[in-house]
C-alpha cells in the first residue's frame, strides 16, 4: 500500500514537473469584468507611425472601447424589460436575415447561367422598351480640341466632317495631338458628359448647339472646338437599346437570380416535408 502511493506520489510529480500552464493574455484595460488586451490592438497602428500618433490612437481606441462597454452596460441597467425584449427580437432577426442572404448569395453565386445572348436581351427590350424611357436628353456625337494654327488644320476639319473608317490611320496619327477628344459618335451620352466635355455648351445656351445633324466649330482661346452632333433624344422618350443594354444584362441577371432563390426556397421546403422535417398542424 505505502509502496504504491509513493509511486503515485512520484508520477504525480514528474506530470506536474512537465505540465505548462497556458500563457495569459496581457491586459491593457478592465471595464468591470470585460477586458481589452494587447492582441486586441495588434494591427492598429498603420506602418511607420510616429510614437506619440501611436500613443493617442491607442489611446482613443482604449477610450472609445471603454465608453462603448459602460453604455452597453448602462442600457441594460436603464431600458426597459419590453425595450430590451424588442431589440433582442430585432437582432435575432438581423442575425437570420444576415445568414440567410449570405447562404443564398452562394448558392445563385455556384448556379446562375451569366451568359445573357443578344437575342435574348433583344426580345426583352422589344416586350419593356415602354418601362424604359430617358430621365434626360440623350447625344450621340463627335469632337476634336485642336490649336487653331494647327498646320494640318483644313484637312483634319475636312476628314473630320466627312468622317470615314478608312481614315483610322489618319486619326491614329493626328489624335494624339488633340488637346481633347471622342471620335465614337455610335456612344449615347447623357447632357451631363456633354457639358463637362465641352464646357462651352450650358442648359441656357443647349438648344443652340445640340440638335441632330448639326455640326459648328467653336474658338476658345489659341483653340478651336469641332463638333458633329448625329442624333439626339429628349427626355421621357424610350431610351435606345445600344445605352440601355448593360442595364438590359443586369435586369435579366437579377429576375434569373430571384427566380433561382424563389425556386431553392420551394426545393428545400419540399425536401424538409418529405423528410418530416417541417409540418403544419391543424
Amino acid at each position: 500500500m505505502g509502496r504504491s502511493l509513493g509511486i503515485l506520489l512520484v508520477c504525480c510529480f514528474l506530470s506536474c514537473k512537465n505540465f505548462k500552464p497556458e500563457a495569459k493574455p496581457e491586459a491593457i484595460a478592465r471595464v468591470e469584468e470585460s477586458y481589452l488586451y494587447k492582441d486586441d490592438i495588434r494591427d492598429l497602428i498603420p506602418p511607420g507611425t510616429s510614437k506619440p500618433d501611436s500613443v493617442i490612437i491607442v489611446k482613443n481606441f482604449i477610450d472609445r472601447w471603454a465608453s462603448q462597454k459602460l453604455l452597453i452596460k448602462a442600457a441594460e441597467v436603464n431600458l426597459g424589460k419590453d425595450k430590451k425584449a424588442e431589440f433582442n427580437e430585432l437582432i435575432k432577426q438581423y442575425k437570420s436575415d444576415l445568414y440567410t442572404k449570405a447562404y443564398l448569395e452562394e448558392i445563385v453565386k455556384r448556379s446562375i447561367d451569366t451568359l445573357v445572348s443578344d437575342n435574348e436581351l433583344k426580345d426583352y427590350y422589344k416586350e419593356n422598351k415602354d418601362n424604359f424611357r430617358t430621365n434626360g436628353i440623350l447625344v450621340r456625337l463627335r469632337f476634336i480640341n485642336l490649336p487653331k494654327d494647327h498646320p494640318k488644320f483644313e484637312t483634319i476639319r475636312s476628314k473630320f466632317l466627312d468622317f470615314r473608317k478608312s481614315d483610322r490611320k489618319f486619326w491614329d496619327t493626328y489624335q494624339v495631338q488633340f488637346k481633347n477628344s471622342a471620335l465614337n459618335d455610335s456612344v449615347w451620352v447623357d447632357m451631363g458628359q456633354i457639358y463637362r466635355k465641352l464646357p462651352f455648351i450650358n442648359p441656357d445656351n443647349r438648344d443652340t448647339y445640340i440638335s441632330g445633324g448639326v455640326s459648328f466649330q467653336r474658338p476658345e482661346g489659341n483653340n478651336v472646338y469641332l463638333v458633329k452632333v448625329r442624333d439626339v433624344i429628349d427626355k421621357n422618350q424610350i431610351a435606345p437599346y445600344a445605352y440601355l443594354k448593360p442595364t438590359l444584362i443586369e435586369v435579366i441577371l437579377n429576375k434569373r437570380k430571384l427566380e433561382l432563390i424563389k425556386k431553392f426556397e420551394k426545393e428545400i421546403t419540399d425536401d424538409a416535408i418529405k423528410n418530416d422535417k417541417y409540418e403544419i398542424y391543424k
